[in-house]
């Protein structure tokens, strides 16, 4: 069986260096692809630009989206995630430090399977990836591919 992915598409260098301390804590040991703006996660989901050539079939388990990106916002990544057959039931968790209730309610209105404010304290931000990690990458049944 192959490995599960995680992409995490985070801009903030200090939020993915906590990502992987809090993956590693956990001993949650997939591999992570980390694309630090909203193109470059589509680039690697849709194979284009740096990742040319890349199988994409092999689609990440689940994406940890940002919204506050740049070049394209989270936003726009969940719709065009949304707005593609391939892509449209891939998991797509949101993990930001937005409160705004307009971000919570686009997102979901997109698709987002989920929406976590990531907490500020370490230990809990922790742990919420760790309940991640359990929920979608051993307890949830993905989607066939199609």
């Amino acid at each position: 069986m192959k490995d599960k992915i995680i992409l995490l598409v985070e801009d903030n260098p200090s939020d993915i260096g906590l990502t992987q301390r809090a993956l590693e804590k956990h001993r949650i040991t997939n591999e992570l692809v980390v694309a630090e703006n909203g193109q470059e996660a589509l680039d690697y989901l849709f194979g284009a630009g740096a990742h040319a050539g890349r199988n994409v079939t092999d689609l990440p388990t689940v994406v940890l989206l940002d919204l506050k990106l740049p070049k394209l916002s989270g936003l726009e990544v969940l719709r065009r995630i949304r707005d593609n057959p391939r892509t449209r039931r891939l998991p797509v968790v949101i993990l930001t430090t937005s409160k705004d209730e307009h971000d919570v309610m686009t997102s979901y209105d997109l698709g987002a399977n989920s929406y976590i404010r990531k907490p500020v304290d370490f230990h809990q931000f922790a742990e919420a990836l760790r309940q991640l990690g359990i929920y979608w990458l051993v307890l949830n049944e993905p989607p066939p591919l199609q």
